[in-house]
């Protein structure tokens, strides 16, 4: 691992440069004029967290009970996974306190929200079948925290409430518990800071490694170690403040609308920014097969990810399996999470290696000064001779002339997998607005999403004894809730509309949903993909097009569909999937939940 960071102090929040000709610009529209009042939660569905207004101010502050502690990067061996296969099924315990501290990442001082005083937090690993109990000290004096947006998991026949919708009040000691039914990846925290739903932006986030029961194919390729390798883009502002500007009545830079845009980003919590910052390192054996476990943990940009001079092949994409593919780099979006394989059979006598984290620009409206997308890491083979500090390549190679890079649209499950014919279509529609009232807000079929208040939809399913909170098909509640209901098991389409000028990395919880077909405009009954279509619970809808996600709803509760983009998420764009109502108005909550709301 390399040694501590150097750091300089962050600089002061300098007026955004205008981007230079040519890039994204985001195109504001007036109307759908409904009144929104509270911001809450990004992924806790509203559990009663004294929530604030979407326009608070950005001068909220957030004190620690303790006093602000020192960062400490995490140790390499959180990447190196142990490998649990094997083991008998049972109860894995973790204790996580989250507390305020200042760190360096990328060399820039600042103030961050982390999980035992590490960034990235702790990596979780547990098999399928296991029970995992999570004992959380929030030490922050005025944020409500919620457990764990385990991004990946979804569960059939679910008894117990999805660990996302957990809250913890401030200086609260609690320990929520689910049992363990899928793959997934990884884990963040969000909470109610000063007003912000954004708060992994600043630093809550970990792997979550699920090991499957059912064996690979026969024929699928085999490693000999798996690491893990989390890359994300990095803001030195603090995300409330930058979420404040982003929904203010002028926007961040000046135009409503366009989402604040990072300084740089880190590979496995470390980063490059002006000469300062380090280079986080994995240390590999030769003619060995590692399993790399890539995931993307940021808020706003796709990454583009290769390693100089290794192919990758890709083999896994959100958990399901794939024909193997062979590329020089692969693009991953906010939330996505891919397995590649890399063969350490490198012919440099230095034997060390560039790790390249490139954070892709053409979402960015306005330029940031001293901004650095190039983040790199150090792959360095065990016996290299006389190995350099850092590898002496600096240009990054490109896509090369025999690979090329992941086209995600062509991947095919290693498992066919034959979707069911579809019973029920929903058609959805994606717009970023102006309002009547000067604000920009997110709507999905004109409807902002905003949590509830004092309470949860779960909670309100339960109070209205499940069918009776809302009726079968599409409906709005409370102005600021819309739901899709199916109160029995059901092989629904979801056709999403993006009529937005920009990408949206669209999450399904609780479920793994195909992905049916996509493509421009909007969908004219083009034919679908029926036969083996990728299963993944993060999908990319371009600007402008069209995508059909189908999923069975035999999983009890209520399920956030949203983008993962943390400030369109927050700006309200999240709808929810109510399945099964009446089973889920007999699901037993923890009176302590049931506390934590406020009800």
């Amino acid at each position: 691992m390399a040694s501590s960071p150097t750091t300089s102090e962050t600089p002061a929040l300098d007026k955004p440069v205008p981007k230079a000709s040519g890039s994204r610009t985001r195109k504001a529209v007036l109307g759908l004029g409904i009144a929104l009042v509270a911001l809450g939660l990004g992924l806790g569905l509203g559990l009663g967290l004294g929530l604030k207004d979407r326009h608070s101010s950005s001068q909220d502050i957030i004190t620690s009970s303790n006093s602000t502690s020192t960062l400490v990067p995490s140790p390499q061996t959180n990447f190196v996974l142990n490998g649990l296969q094997g083991q008998p099924p049972q109860t894995r315990t973790f204790f996580f306190t989250v507390s305020e501290a200042l760190g360096a990442p990328d060399g820039v001082l600042k103030r961050m929200i982390v999980v035992n005083g590490m960034f990235p937090g702790p990596t979780i690993e547990a098999n399928q079948g296991d029970r995992i109990v999570v004992n959380v000290t929030n030490r922050l004096e005025n944020a409500t925290i919620t457990i764990g947006q385990f991004t990946g998991m979804g569960c059939s026949k679910t008894k117990q409430i999805s660990m996302m919708e957990l809250p913890v009040s401030p200086n609260v000691v609690f320990h929520p518990t689910r049992p363990l039914c899928t793959i997934s990846h990884w884990a963040n925290f969000q909470g109610q800071l000063g007003g912000t739903s954004t708060q992994y932006t600043d630093g809550v986030t970990g792997a979550l490694i699920v090991y499957p029961t059912d064996p690979a194919p026969k024929g699928f390729p085999t490693w000999d170690q798996e690491l893990v390798v989390q890359v994300n883009d990095l803001y030195h502002t603090f995300s409330s403040e930058l979420l404040a500007a982003y929904l203010s009545p002028n926007g961040i830079d000046g135009t409503p609308g366009d989402e604040p845009v990072p300084d740089s980003g880190t590979l496995n919590g470390l980063g490059q920014w002006n000469n300062g910052g380090n280079h986080f390192e994995f240390d590999v054996d030769s003619n060995k097969t590692y399993r790399l476990r890539i995931i993307n943990t940021g808020s706003f940009a796709s990454i583009r990810f290769s390693i100089d001079n290794h192919p990758l092949t890709v083999i896994e994409a959100d958990g399901t399996l794939i024909q193997p593919v062979n590329v020089t780099s692969l693009t991953i979006a906010v939330a996505q999470r891919y397995s590649v394989l890399i063969h350490t059979n490198g012919t440099q006598k230095d034997g060390t290696y560039w790790i390249r984290s490139q954070i892709q620009t053409d979402m960015f409206t306005y330029d940031v000064p001293g901004q650095n997308t190039d983040i790199r890491g150090v792959l360095r083979y065990s016996n290299a001779q006389n190995p350099p500090l850092l590898p002496t390549a600096m240009a990054d190679p490109g896509s090369g002339k025999k690979l090329p890079n992941l086209n995600d649209t062509l991947l095919v499950p290693a498992v066919v997998d034959t979707p069911p014919n579809n019973t029920r279509r929903y058609p959805v529609t994606v717009t970023l607005e102006n309002t009547n009232d000067g604000r920009f807000l997110a709507f999905m079929n004109g409807t902002s999403w905003e949590p509830l208040v004092g309470t949860s939809t779960l909670l309100a399913v339960q109070h209205a004894k499940g069918a009776a909170f809302a009726p079968n098909g599409g409906s709005l509640q409370d102005s600021s809730q819309f739901l899709i209901t199916e109160n029995s098991i059901q092989t629904v389409d979801l056709l999403v509309n993006n009529l937005d000028d920009g990408d949206h990395p669209f999450h399904l919880h609780g479920h793994r949903p195909w992905v049916m077909g996509s493509g421009p405009g909007r969908y004219r009954n083009q034919t679908l993909n029926t036969k083996n279509p990728l299963r993944r619970d993060t999908v990319i809808i371009p600007a402008f097009s069209w995508t059909i996600l189908r999923f069975i709803t035999d999983n009890p509760g209520v399920w956030a569909f949203h983008c993962h983009i943390a400030w369109h998420m927050a700006a309200g764009l999240l709808m929810q999937i109510n399945s099964l109502p009446s089973v889920a108005a007999n699901l037993t909550i923890p009176q302590m939940i049931i506390d934590q709301c406020g009800v």
